[in-house]
């Protein structure tokens, strides 16, 4: 049995070596020799004999022949070694081909056909696999045991033949300039191990998922349990949460999932029914456990360009973990609101840092979360007084990046309605910091595009300082009047929607240092082609506060609002907009009829005088012309002019006009034929009298 393990361990050790040999040629001579090796290792001469027992195995012998002068001295050594064996042990035939092809052994057991060239090409690919010492050899024989040389490739009996493995592999070598195989790749199972496939988890940026997510199902938590074991198997369960899951993978893993909702769901029962439930050692596994489940990268954004977000029209982009973090946001926002919870304890956890990791996650594309996000930030925010300076400065962070780098954030509307109740607590009189968050954080934010998104939040904001300090108003609307859009009409209408909202809480002293501005916008706004513009700008009038203030301030308004009013009333191409006008004009009436009629007085005066200005200005470029007429050289250059084409009449108005700006190209001047000159002209800076006056009062009805 042990020269039956030996002789398998040579076939093992030949087998590797081929296989190393393959896997790394040297050179073309080294292949040669492979190939001779492959085909020499292919037809060997076996024998096996079922009845050979141990003293047969005892019997067996090896020789190995030299190979030509360059043969190394250890293996002379141990050929000689074999010899001396095999001589004392049996008689047995040696034969040494000086032409290096191969030795062959035949003994009354088994018959090894050994080639020296295979020796040859083992010793150049690897020296570290040198033959084994003599003395090894030599202590074998004196036992009376054939020694297994592992160095040389042996091809044994009472094995199947590795001829259809050694073809398969030949087919798989790769050629001598690819490149190492790679892990992908399947490996080949040399020692008959069976491979067991395990499924490999793909992580991403969004889903740190667990390496272990086999869970197992504790015992349920509710009112029955025992008060001892309440504590700890609560802990158990909170740490049990701290699994993630690859929800990319929405069919993996749904046994564990399952467990973790359930145990989510079990908890926020038992905070949500029982007392006494937060105790000192809870409140750093559970925000642990929020942290782990909340905290992580978000997705790249499926709108990166900051276009305007439509409700009705576009769809969220939802989280496809929504099932553990809706359960993971309820836990939370029990454990803030339960009686139990202790701020003093719960700050050494809850601090800047996780503040700010809260902030990052208002950037989620799905609704659902961001209200989440909004009712937490605003529990931490008044139970932590500590923290109440921190999460504004950082808002304002979140919104200067807005406004001056990005353009680009989900929750700018959530954002607003924490602060919108934030400055529904502010003291008076309001801080300087307050006055500047309004000044220079609030009002930029009319400049973004995305205005729609978040602009009932934002004017609620504004419209809640206005309220609180009055005295903002003028610094306000001045700021609006600024940003107000020119090409954007719905963007327009939302500033008149703003500005009515304003218009409500405004003081009528400071009404009044604002109206001359305001209603020049508004004037414009009637004048406006898009119909809805005009409509939402006219709809003022059906405000009793405004129509109020403009009763009490109608000698400035309504010299101003006239001439757009009566003008649109006759030319504007929408026939409600026709209605809404002469309603206006009507209250305008109503309100000071003695101020109507001077207003209307005085626009039909500046109408005749329009009227007048534009027929002064044809009669002085007819004096112009005639004057021109008394030229001498008029009727030559008209002479002139009439026989030449139009492009060389062109040419030549260029070459004798001097203040001409108009320009031609150049490859058609050079192609066209330059007109014979004209005699000189004395006169030519010298012009009349009466034309330089003409043109003098030209001049001045056009600037005016």
């Amino acid at each position: 049995m042990l020269a039956n393990l030996y002789r398998s361990r040579a076939k093992l050790n030949k087998f590797l070596q081929l296989l190393a040999r393959r896997a790394h040629p040297k050179s073309q001579k080294n292949q040669n020799r492979l190939r001779i090796m492959d085909n020499e290792a292919l037809e060997p001469t076996t024998k096996s004999s079922t009845s050979a027992a141990t003293p047969a195995a005892a019997e067996t012998t090896t020789s190995v022949a030299a190979a030509a002068a360059t043969a190394v001295e250890s293996t002379t050594t141990i050929a000689a070694g074999t010899a001396l064996a095999s001589e004392s042990k049996n008689e047995t035939t040696a034969t040494n081909n000086n032409s290096n092809t191969s030795s062959s052994i035949s003994s009354s057991s088994n018959n090894i056909v050994i080639p020296a060239s295979a020796t040859n090409g083992i010793k150049e690919s690897n020296s570290n696999l040198s033959t084994t010492t003599a003395a090894v050899a030599a202590a074998a024989t004196v036992e009376g045991v054939a020694p297994a040389i592992t160095s040389t490739n042996v091809v044994t009996g009472g094995t199947p033949p590795l001829s259809s493995l050694v073809n398969k592999l030949k087919d798989t070598t790769p050629p001598y300039d690819a490149p190492p195989p790679t892990p992908i790749s399947k490996v080949l199972n040399i020692t008959g191990t069976p491979l067991v496939r395990k499924d490999k988890r793909q992580t991403s940026a969004r889903y740190n998922a667990s390496k272990n997510c086999e869970l197992t199902a504790l015992s349920p938590l509710n009112e029955k349990t025992a008060a001892s074991e309440r504590e700890e198997l609560f802990i158990e369960k909170i740490r049990q949460c701290c699994t993630l899951f690859d929800f990319s993978e929405p069919l993996s893993d749904l046994k564990f999932k399952e467990v973790k909702r359930a145990a989510l769901h079990e908890m926020v029962d038992f905070l949500t029914n029982q007392n006494g439930v937060i105790t000192e050692v809870i409140y750093p596994e559970a925000i642990n456990m929020f942290a782990v489940n909340l905290f992580r990268t978000l997705p790249p954004s499926s709108n990166p360009n900051g276009a305007e977000f439509d409700p009705e029209e576009d769809e969220p982009t939802l989280e496809s973990s929504w099932p553990h973090l809706q359960l993971v946001y309820e836990l939370f926002l029990r454990f803030l609101e339960s009686p139990d919870f202790q701020p003093n304890i719960a700050k050494r956890f809850i601090d800047h840092q996780f503040v700010l990791q809260l902030l990052d996650l208002f950037d989620s594309e799905d609704p659902r979360e961001r209200d989440f996000l909004k009712t937490v930030l605003h529990r931490i925010y008044g139970k932590f007084l500590g923290l109440r300076a921190f999460i504004r400065k950082q808002i304002n962070n979140v919104f200067y990046r807005f406004i001056y780098e990005t353009e680009h954030h989900n929750g700018i509307a959530e954002l607003l309605e924490i602060l919108g109740s934030i400055i529904n607590g502010f003291a008076l009189p309001l801080k300087e910091e307050h006055k500047q968050f309004l000044l220079k954080v609030l009002l930029p934010l009319h400049k973004a595009k995305s205005l729609s998104v978040y602009h009932p939040q934002l004017t609620y904001c504004v419209v809640q300082f206005l309220e609180k300090d009055p005295s903002l108003s003028e610094a306000v609307i001045k700021s609006l009047l600024k940003f107000w859009p020119k090409t954007h009409s719905p963007k327009e209408v939302m500033f008149l929607n703003e500005l009515e909202e304003l218009l409500d809480v405004i003081e009528p002293a400071e009404f009044q240092k604002v109206m001359v501005p305001l209603f020049r916008q508004i004037a414009k706004c009637v004048s406006s082609p898009h119909f809805q513009v005009a409509e939402r700008a006219l709809y003022y009038w059906n405000n009793e506060y405004i129509m109020s203030l403009i009763a009490d301030n109608s000698a400035m308004i309504l010299p101003i609002m006239f001439p757009a009013l009566n003008r649109n009333s006759k030319t504007h191409w929408n026939k409600t907009i026709h209605g809404l006008i002469y309603n206006a004009l009507k209250l305008f009436m109503e309100m000071d009829q003695r101020l109507f009629d001077e207003c209307s007085k005085n626009y039909k005066q500046e109408k005749q005088m329009e009227r007048e200005k534009l027929s002064q200005r044809e009669e002085l470029w007819q004096q112009v012309e005639s004057l021109a007429k008394t030229n001498p050289e008029w009727t030559k250059a008209r002479r002139y002019n009439d026989c030449l084409p139009v492009s060389d009449s062109r040419a030549l108005y260029d070459q004798y006009s001097e203040n001409s700006d108009l320009a031609y190209d150049q490859s058609e001047q050079k192609a066209r034929q330059p007109p014979p000159p004209l005699p000189p002209q004395k006169q030519a800076h010298q012009e009349p009298r009466e034309v330089r006056q003409a043109l003098a009062t030209l001049t001045t009805l056009n600037n005016y």
